[in-house]
């Protein structure tokens, strides 16, 4: 009886400024090596996980971005997309590529892989037999989201350079520090999700009492908007799964109408639909990032300008307690990846990828 042939993967480093996070930590590394894997690691400075913690456990370390060399038959996983080029994409990817929702450079990002004949396993397709995500970062996204906003409403939207911190109770207690006194009234919208869970957490442990704190959902949500609500809060957290086009939760407008009665200071779009037609958030057109976090968008002469956050990858700001508890979540699928041609999870998940491929060709 042959022994079957030992499955590699790849950790490739992340090139987006100030990702921290890894979709393999130390642990789930150890993890899958114990279950017959070959695990390769990119060197990387950027990781909050140092090199040396992989090779402990007995990862193989690489090069910074050298996975293009790797073997063809590795599978190599990654975070956030690849950096923008034409270069045909010949490998079997893992990763989050933010290109089957119509957003900007959708389709150049699909004829890549098309072109170079590799595939694409989109971490945020990965679903269980429910149509669950098996892996989120939704509950710390929605958790540094609610920080990011209290911190900008304290200060007026005058917050740069946001550092990562070194576990959630140390951003409790900054957010704590920062609204002492009169706390905010705040919104959560999608509050039922894991994002939205995230954000109710974050203000409850931060002291926001519960009445202060607004939780809408579907139920709220079914009148459909723009809302009139959202002007009344002092922060707005977009916390919903956009799946399709819906109603503006609110609408520049909306603001403008509003004038000096607006109380409204600050939105953070935790959702980060920006290039996506169906939007709900109409408010803004460009991300921001963890230099600059907050956009001002003017709302009418004599009117205080509206805060807006659309940093597009929040739990970084918790890099090495979002990453454990992802790739924890992870790995029970990454474990079915020598098999993956008949496991559920990658199967639905290579059938949507051949999908979106057509639509793009047919573009």
């Amino acid at each position: 009886m042959t022994t079957p042939p030992m499955q590699s993967l790849w950790l490739r480093c992340e090139t987006k400024p100030f990702e921290h996070r890894a979709a393999l930590t130390p642990s789930t590394a150890k993890a899958l090596i114990q279950a017959g894997f070959k695990i390769t690691v990119e060197r990387d400075p950027q990781r909050i996980f140092d090199d040396e913690e992989y090779e402990k456990v007995g990862c193989t370390l690489a090069e910074h971005s050298s996975w293009v060399d790797a073997p063809l038959d590795t599978p190599i996983i990654g975070l956030k997309e690849l950096p923008v080029s034409t270069m045909p994409l010949k490998h079997t990817h893992i990763q989050f590529a933010h290109c089957y929702k119509h957003q900007g450079g959708w389709r150049e990002v699909l004829m890549r892989f098309y072109e170079g004949k590799g595939t694409l396993y989109d971490l945020e397709f990965l679903q269980d037999e429910n149509g669950r995500r098996v892996a989120a970062f939704g509950y710390h996204a929605g958790f540094a989201g609610a920080a990011v906003g209290a911190l900008s409403w304290s200060k007026n939207g005058k917050i740069t350079n946001l550092e990562p911190y070194e576990n959630e109770t140390a951003m409790i207690a900054a957010v704590k520090s920062a609204i002492a006194g009169v706390p905010p009234k705040v919104m959560v919208m999608g509050a039922l999700g894991r994002c939205g869970r995230g954000a109710v957490d974050l203000f409850k442990a931060a002291g926001i009492p519960d009445e202060n704190i607004l939780k809408w959902d579907m139920a709220e949500t079914a009148k459909g908007g723009p809302f009139e609500e959202i002007l009344d809060v002092d922060v707005f957290i977009n916390c919903i799964y956009l799946s399709s086009k819906i109603p503006p939760f609110v609408t520049l407008d909306q603001i403008y109408a509003a004038g000096p009665k607006r109380r409204l200071a600050c939105i953070v779009d935790v959702s980060c639909d920006t290039t996506n037609p169906n939007n709900p958030l109409p408010v803004y057109t460009v991300n921001t990032d963890f230099r600059e976090p907050i956009l001002l968008v003017p709302t009418g002469e004599g009117n205080s300008p509206l805060q807006v956050c659309s940093i597009d990858h929040l739990p970084t700001l918790l890099p090495r307690e979002a990453s454990e508890q992802f790739s924890r979540d992870l790995l029970p699928s990454l474990k079915q990846l020598p098999n993956r041609h008949e496991a559920r999870v990658w199967k639905e998940a290579e059938a949507l990828f051949r999908e979106k491929v057509a639509e793009a060709l047919a573009n």
